[in-house]
């Protein structure tokens, strides 16, 4: 009897779905994340007067829910969740540490940028269109930046940089990038190792690509576009 024909699945094209690139800095933490796995996707933009996407920016969402990563029939809308799915499919792009000590310390100070720092993701909201050089802290933020600065500091001590965990980029340093954009925005001191880990992740050319996209960005959203 003549074998039946049997069709080949195609994969689906992952997509990405994010909101602004101005001030959506878990929208950024998602495209770097996906853009160091290696993994190929089509970027499907919220459009800025969608009512969810806004209340994330503003810091008024009980969930944030962009980015999301679709990809073969799977769908991820939380950055840790994304960033463990990209290791899951595509481990050899180092997106965790090799070491197992390393693998542990990068989970934990990841998990701690994505569910801390409440009072910096306030005080100083990302915005790559702005300069404050005279902006004053809140003091209630000082303390998110003491303690990002203890994390960045003993990384680049113990991993030797110029990353965090050490010559290659891992998730740390996609969740961390939207801190280092806020820090320059707001001209926030930091000592000479961070201000050199700072230039080293505005120097990536995914950071590059994602800053001019920023600037291309038509819309404005009133309430981050802060005077001082």
């Amino acid at each position: 009897m003549p074998t039946a024909n049997k069709t080949r699945r195609q994969p689906v094209r992952a997509t990405l779905t994010l909101s602004s690139k101005n001030y959506s800095s878990w929208s950024l933490r998602g495209w770097l994340l996906a853009r160091f796995a290696g993994l190929d996707f089509d970027e499907v933009m919220v459009p800025p007067d969608d009512a969810d996407a806004r209340k994330e920016l503003l810091l008024l969402a009980p969930s944030i829910l962009v980015p999301c990563l679709t990809h073969d029939g799977a769908r991820n809308w939380n950055v840790m969740a994304i960033a463990y799915y990209l290791d899951e499919i595509r481990p050899r792009a180092g997106l965790l540490p090799a070491d197992r000590v390393a693998r542990a310390h990068c989970r934990s100070v990841c998990g701690e940028m994505n569910s801390g720092f409440a009072n910096l993701r306030s005080a100083l909201p990302m915005n790559l269109k702005a300069h404050h050089p005279d902006y004053k802290i809140w003091a209630g933020a000082q303390p998110d930046i003491d303690r990002i600065v203890d994390i960045w500091t003993e990384c680049l001590v113990k991993y030797g940089g110029p990353y965090l965990f050490g010559a290659k980029r891992t998730m740390a340093d996609a969740m961390f990038a939207p801190v280092v954009t806020r820090f320059i925005t707001y001209a926030v001191k930091l000592p000479k190792p961070c201000v050199a880990y700072c230039k080293t992740i505005m120097a990536m050319p995914e950071m590059k690509e994602w800053i001019a996209a920023a600037q291309a960005e038509p819309e404005e959203i009133e309430e981050l576009d802060m005077e001082f």
